[in-house]
């Protein structure tokens, strides 16, 4: 047996901000919606590819050191890969995001930034740096 697919399920408290965050600010496309009864609803959005990054506390922590300067990593985070880090940050920031750390370049060649998003999620936005030239 091989997935087919990881979906990361998030309780929001605020719906309407979380789709229109996540879909609209970071340009998730909407794949299904489903209203049923009541306040039930569900947005499934196609953030690309995904991977599931299993990681020790030291590894978690040292990530955090290169990153933020700190410990700083609640157990889950979410990280996307985007093509302009620089400009994907200052959307999410001005669209609500709180700013945890600006974009630096890692020892492994990329520019990761990180924040605090709507729907409880701390985010890693990221840009592979090597594979540009």
């Amino acid at each position: 047996m091989k997935p087919l697919q990881m979906r990361v399920v998030v309780k929001v408290d605020d719906y309407d901000e979380a789709v229109r965050f996540y879909r609209d600010v970071l340009g998730a496309e909407e794949e299904l919606q489903i209203h049923g009864e009541g306040d039930e609803r569900v947005t499934i959005l196609d953030v690309g590819r995904a991977t599931l990054e299993l990681s020790t506390p030291a590894q978690v922590d040292m990530i955090d050191r290169v990153e933020v300067g700190r410990s700083v990593s609640p157990r889950i985070r979410v990280a996307f890969e985007v093509t302009d880090v620089d400009s994907a940050t200052t959307r999410l920031v001005e669209a609500g995001a709180e700013l945890v750390a600006p974009p630096t370049r890692t020892p492994w060649d990329s520019l990761n930034s990180r924040l605090e998003a709507p729907a409880g999620l701390q985010l890693t936005l990221f840009e592979e740096l090597d594979q540009q030239g």
